[in-house]
C-alpha cells in the first residue's frame, strides 16, 4: 500500500511539472509566494543578505508571537490564581468552568482554522485577540456557575486559532533549522506567563477585598493587556513573507527564496480536499495526535490545579502565590535549551525525550512523598514536573518542518490542536475534589501518561527516518528514469517548492526526525 502510494505522488509530481513547463501558472492552485519569485531561482542572494533579513524578521515576528503567546497563557491560567481569590464557584462547578474552555476550544479550532486560510492570517489572529481581551474583563460581572462556564467557552473558542497560527507563520518566514528555536522563543513565554503571573496575582492579594473581589482586578488588568496585544498584532504582524511591510520589495523575494529549500512553501488559499484526506490517511499524523494527548493530559490538570495541589501542602494562599513562580523560570529554561537543541541537532524528538526525564523523576516525587514534613521536596517536585511543557513546542515545530502543503499544514495543526484540547478536557477530570488535597490519581496519570510518551517519541523518529529511507530511493529511481543530470535535479527541486505540494507528494521534501 505505501508504494502504490508513493508511485502516484511520484507519477503526480511529474504531471505537475510537465504542466508548469507548458502552460502559464494557475497562482490559485500554488503557492502564493510564486505571485512574487518564480518557480525557479531568478535572483541571487548572498548568506549576507538573507542573514540581514532573518534579522529584521527576528526583530519583528518573535516578539510579537511572544506577546500573543504570553496573553493567551496568562488569560488560559487566570483561573487558576482565581481559585484561591474569592472566585465564586468552587468542587464540581469549578472543574466544569475550567472544562468549558477547552470545549469552545474543540467546537472552533477547525472552522476557524479554515477561516483562516481564506482571510489575512495575521488580521485575523488579531481580531481575535482583541475579542477575547473584551470576553476576559467581562469575568469581573457574573457571581453564578453558567455566565462564568459561558464566557470560558467563548474565550477557548477565540483562543483556538492562537497556535495553529503562530505555527504557520513561523513556518512561513524561517527555514527548518530555525523553527525549532523561535517557537521556543514564543513557547517559553508559558513560563514567562507563570513568572509574571504570579507576582501580579501575589500584589493584587493585599487589596482588601470591599465589595470587588481581587479575582475581578486580574480579569480586567489582563483583559486589557489582551487588547493591546490585539492592536499590536493588526499594526505590525505581516501575514506572509510576499506582503511584509517592514521589508522592502527585494527583501521579501530574498525572504522566500531562503526557505525554498526546506520544501514548506508559504501559504494556499484554496482548501484542498485531497490534502485534507491525505492528512487523515497519514500515520504520522495520528502518532503525532497521540503524541499531543499523551502530554497534555497532565496539562490539563497542572494548568487548573498546581496552586490548589500547592497550597494543599500547607502553605497559605500568599506564600502559595509567590512559590509557583519557580517552575515558570523552569519553564523558560526547558522551552529555550530544548528548542535550540532541537534546531542545532535537526532533531525533533529526541530534545522532548530529554525534557520528559526531569518530569518523570517530579512525578514520581509527587507519588511517593506524602507528609508535611515533605513539602519541600514536594513544592521542588511541582517545579520541575513543568519541563515536559517544552515538548509541546517541539511538536509545533515537528509540524512546522515535516508537513507541505498549506491545507495539509492547516489540518494537521488543527488535530493537534484538537487533541491538545480532548488531552486537557480530560485532565481537568483526573484531578477531582473527592482526591483531595492529596489528588493522588491525578499525579499517577501523569507519571504513566509521559512514561508512555517516552517510548512513542522512539517510534515517531524511526517512522520519520524510514520515510526519509524511502524517498531518497524514488528519487534515485526518478532521476534514472528520466535521465536527469545533478543540474535538472536542483532544477525541479527549486521548481517544486513552491507549487503547494504535499510532503507525500513531494519527492524532494525531506523530513526532520
Amino acid at each position: 500500500m505505501i508504494e502504490q502510494t508513493e508511485a502516484k505522488d511520484e507519477k503526480q509530481l511529474e504531471t505537475v511539472l510537465v504542466a508548469d513547463v507548458e502552460s502559464n501558472i494557475d497562482f490559485g492552485d500554488k503557492d502564493e509566494a510564486l505571485r512574487l519569485v518564480g518557480l525557479e531561482k531568478t535572483a541571487s542572494f548572498t548568506e549576507d543578505d538573507y542573514t540581514k533579513v532573518r534579522r529584521k524578521l527576528d526583530f519583528v515576528i518573535p516578539p510579537l508571537c511572544a506577546a500573543v503567546y504570553c496573553t493567551q497563557y496568562l488569560d488560559k491560567t487566570a483561573l487558576s490564581y482565581a481559585s484561591i481569590m474569592g472566585f465564586p464557584v468552587t468542587g464540581q462547578g469549578y472543574n466544569l468552568v475550567a472544562l468549558s474552555f477547552y470545549i469552545g476550544f474543540l467546537i472552533w479550532v477547525f472552522p476557524s482554522m479554515y477561516i483562516a486560510q481564506r482571510l489575512k492570517l495575521a488580521k485575523y489572529l488579531g481580531v481575535n485577540i482583541i475579542a477575547w481581551g473584551v470576553v476576559m474583563m467581562l469575568h469581573a460581572v457574573p457571581r453564578t456557575f453558567g455566565p462564568f462556564f459561558a464566557l470560558r467557552l467563548l474565550l477557548g473558542m477565540l483562543e483556538s486559532c492562537v497556535a495553529p497560527t503562530l505555527i504557520l507563520i513561523i513556518s512561513m518566514f524561517y527555514k527548518k533549522n530555525e523553527q525549532g528555536s523561535r517557537m521556543a522563543w514564543f513557547y517559553m513565554m508559558n513560563g514567562v506567563a507563570g513568572i509574571f503571573g504570579g507576582f501580579l496575582a501575589y500584589g493584587i492579594s493585599f487589596v482588601s477585598n470591599r465589595g470587588f473581589a481581587p479575582f475581578k482586578i486580574i480579569y480586567i488588568m489582563l483583559g486589557a493587556m489582551a487588547v493591546a496585544v490585539g492592536v499590536a498584532v493588526l499594526l505590525w504582524m505581516p501575514d506572509s513573507p510576499a506582503n511584509a511591510h517592514f521589508l522592502s520589495k527585494e527583501e521579501r523575494v530574498s525572504a522566500i527564496e531562503r526557505i525554498r529549500d526546506g520544501q514548506c512553501g508559504t501559504e494556499n488559499k484554496r482548501l484542498k480536499k485531497d490534502q485534507v484526506i491525505e492528512a487523515l490517511l497519514d500515520v504520522r499524523t495520528w502518532l503525532i495526535v497521540l503524541a499531543t494527548l499523551l502530554t497534555n493530559i497532565p496539562n490539563g490538570g497542572l494548568a487548573n490545579f498546581t496552586n490548589i495541589i500547592v497550597k494543599g501542602f500547607g502553605y497559605t494562599t500568599k506564600q502559595t502565590l509567590i512559590l509557583s513562580t519557580p517552575g515558570g523560570a523552569l519553564g523558560v529554561i526547558s522551552a529555550v535549551v530544548c528548542g535550540w537543541y532541537s534546531d542545532r541537532t535537526g532533531e525533533r524528538m529526541l530534545p522532548i525525550v530529554w525534557g520528559l526525564i526531569p518530569t518523570l523523576v517530579g512525578a514520581g516525587m509527587l507519588v511517593g512523598l506524602h507528609g508535611p514534613g515533605q513539602k519541600g521536596a514536594l513544592l521542588f517536585a511541582t517545579w520541575i514536573v513543568g519541563f515536559y511543557g517544552s515538548s509541546l513546542a517541539i511538536i509545533y515545530a515537528y509540524n512546522a518542518s515535516n508537513t507541505s502543503g498549506h491545507t495539509k499544514k492547516v489540518t494537521v495543526n488543527a488535530l493537534t490542536l484538537a487533541a491538545f484540547c480532548v488531552a486537557n478536557i480530560v485532565g481537568t477530570e483526573t484531578f477531582l475534589p473527592k482526591d483531595a488535597p492529596g489528588y493522588l490519581p491525578g499525579k499517577i496519570s501523569i507519571l504513566v501518561l509521559l512514561s508512555a510518551q517516552l517510548i512513542l517519541c522512539f517510534i515517531i523518529r524511526w517512522v520519520n527516518l524510514r520515510m526519509n529511507r524511502k524517498k531518497k530511493r524514488l528519487l534515485v529511481e526518478l532521476q534514472r528514469r528520466n535521465g536527469w543530470s545533478e543540474e535538472r535535479v536542483r532544477r525541479e527541486r527549486e521548481r517544486a517548492a513552491f507549487s503547494d505540494m504535499t510532503d507525500k507528494q513531494n519527492p524532494f521534501f525531506v523530513y526532520t526526525a
